[in-house]
């Protein structure tokens, strides 16, 4: 087979270390389109990108010759350097969240990760992610789901 054809889409999100607020206000879109550009030079497409100053929601489009888990410890390595020079000390939390997409759904998660700043008028980011677990149907310790 000289081609693989796949639709492989990908919800990722992040946080800060201790989710704590680390990404000013005046950095976040700035943020955005620097994900956007890591991944158009690393071969790989960012959907979406949206957050807030303790989090941050990506929609991959994953080639079949990229792991989620290198595209993604490829993003934060390089946002952390980048928001370190920008804005001070800056680590993000050693895990992740990874959500498959149905492509019949791009529209709808699109519109709900650049709605974030909205989103979380109503809602904590751990209620939020407790509640994306739950949605996907992904198993979780409620009790250890934020320990350090």
């Amino acid at each position: 087979m000289l081609h693989a054809h796949a639709a492989n889409f990908v919800h990722c999100v992040f946080s800060t270390k201790n989710r704590r607020d680390q990404i000013p206000a005046e950095l976040q879109e700035k943020l955005y389109a620097y994900l956007i550009g890591i991944a158009g030079n690393l071969g790989f497409k960012i959907l979406a990108a949206g957050g807030t100053a303790n989090h941050v929601h990506v929609l991959i489009g994953l080639p079949p010759s990229l792991t989620l888990a290198g595209v993604v410890q490829k993003l934060k390595a390089n946002s952390s350097r980048w928001l370190g020079e920008n804005s001070g000390g800056f680590e993000w939390q050693k895990r992740y969240g990874a959500f498959s997409v149905s492509p019949s759904l791009l529209p709808t998660v699109q519109a709900y990760i650049r709605n974030q700043a909205e989103h979380h008028k109503k809602r904590s980011f751990e209620e939020e992610f407790a509640a994306l677990l739950k949605k996907s149907g992904v198993a979780y310790d409620a009790g250890r789901l934020f320990a350090a």
